[in-house]
């Protein structure tokens, strides 16, 4: 019995496919990494570091056929591709390099007599269970500051992606680590759960849907378990102001588009004021439909196949409920196997399912507002709270919004500009933790205080 395979979403074609572990190989790889973390956690914090660096040296030197690998295993286009890869080692490296500051003591000014540290020490064995969609690059920023401070990490990545997880964990065992501070899985939701229950895991972090975060988050909860939660997101682009107009419909289709429009924190909802919302609505169609759609591994194609056929079947099932509903589709609507049309629709209203859902593909919905406050007022109508954008040639007025705004990150006049040194994540159902940056070294460690008397 297999659920991992890879099947190439451009063609249907089964590629692979891979044994799902038995109980007896799951109990062996949550020893395997008990005994690692023994050692591990005990191993000089710049030893650590210099081995996970080498795992960063290791994603450039394969660079292409880790590229190819996630082409064929979810349909990205393979400059899209190239980049994750080298985003996941620039990832890597970031830990890596600041491992001594990750890991420093935090002194505190006490009232007494004496002296207070804030440690941080390892907690133990995590799990992580990771998407299709980003598959190295969601790894790396889980795996690689855990790693530096001394845990060790079992991963059980999406179904569809068995290679590439192969591909990470060799990565990790030819760079030198142990034997079991880095162990792939290939298993069920059953045997997640009871490896969440075991009492030699200390924690899970889940990247997904909101779905498998609640799902993962009611296990955890039954066991005490720390649980770190990065789920969907349904962005706002609110565009009021600009003095190039042209470059705001580029980096809102740019970003509308990325990943084939499977970004968790793409801008799904654009919110344009009235006297902007004519032209804008037709240079974004105009740039929609004018992006190539075709072989993820031709050099000009920008939007490849969705990950799966029944992928591009649930975003073309949404697109038609939302026109029976009333929405307009302004251009695309169309689905050829796993591909799907890049697609606008307008006339969306509070009333619709679309209105509340989160487009996992490229799609997006373009709303006019009169102002500022109607602007904040349907971006903050939603249950996601991941990213958010804001285009406006006032400071000031970019300011009020940022602190308006219900969401764990707002980037302004910029899209696309994630960043291994800036945490990531979100609020409401977007999830309840921290990646990248120093704060995601803050999610499985244990920061003991140590008071020392006068």
């Amino acid at each position: 019995m297999s659920d991992y395979a890879v099947v190439n979403p451009a063609t249907g074609e089964t590629l692979a496919t891979y044994d799902t572990f038995t109980d007896a190989q799951v109990e062996a790889a949550v020893t395997a990494a008990a005994s690692a973390y023994e050692t591990w956690s005990e191993t000089p914090v710049a030893e650590r570091a210099a081995l996970v660096r080498r795992v960063a040296e290791l994603h450039r030197e394969r660079r292409d056929e880790l590229a190819a690998i996630i082409v064929r295993e979810m349909g990205k286009p393979l400059s899209a591709a190239l980049g994750e890869v080298d985003f996941a080692a620039d990832i890597t490296q970031f830990y890596a390099d600041n491992a001594e500051k990750i890991t420093a003591d935090q002194p505190i000014d006490i009232l007494g007599e004496g002296t207070a540290v804030i440690r941080k020490a390892p907690i133990g064995v995590l799990l992580g269970i990771m998407p299709w969609n980003f598959p190295y690059y969601q790894v790396a920023r889980f795996a690689a500051p855990n790693l530096v401070l001394g845990n060790t990490i079992l991963l059980k990545h999406a179904p569809q992606c068995p290679e590439s997880s192969a591909a990470i964990e060799a990565m990790y065992r030819d760079a030198g680590l142990p034997a079991g501070a880095y162990v792939n899985l290939y298993i069920t939701n059953d045997q997640a759960a009871t490896i969440i229950a075991d009492p030699r895991v200390q924690g899970v972090s889940v990247t997904g849907s909101e779905r498998a975060g609640a799902a993962v988050a009611e296990v955890a909860g039954r066991n005490l378990k720390k649980v770190a939660l990065e789920l969907g997101g349904s962005d706002p682009f609110i565009l009021l102001s600009t003095d190039d107009l042209d470059a705001a419909v580029a980096a809102a289709v740019e970003a509308r588009l990325d990943n084939n429009g499977q970004s968790c924190n793409a801008p799904k909802r654009f919110i344009v004021v009235d006297e902007l919302y004519q032209p804008f609505l037709e240079k974004f169609t105009a740039a929609m439909t004018g992006s190539k759609v075709g072989d993820p591994f031709a050099d000009d194609t920008v939007v490849g196949p969705l990950s799966s056929l029944a992928a591009a079947e649930r975003l073309a099932e949404q697109v038609d409920k939302a026109v029976q509903q009333g929405a307009q589709l302004v251009a695309g609507g169309t689905r050829d196997g796993a591909f799907y049309a890049p697609t606008v629709l307008t006339g969306v209203t509070s009333d619709m399912d679309v209105y509340r859902e989160e487009l996992f593909g490229p799609a997006g919905v373009v709303y006019k507002v009169a102002d500022e406050d109607e602007a904040v007022k349907i971006a903050n109508d939603t249950g996601y709270g991941l990213g958010s954008y804001v285009y406006t040639t006032d400071e000031e007025q970019a300011q009020r919004i940022a602190d308006k705004i219900d969401a764990g990150m707002v980037y302004v006049n910029v899209v696309l500009a994630d960043s291994p040194e800036l945490p990531f994540g979100g609020v409401k159902r977007s999830g309840t933790s921290r990646e990248m940056g120093l704060l995601a070294a803050d999610e499985f460690v244990n920061k003991k205080l140590i008071r020392v008397g006068a």
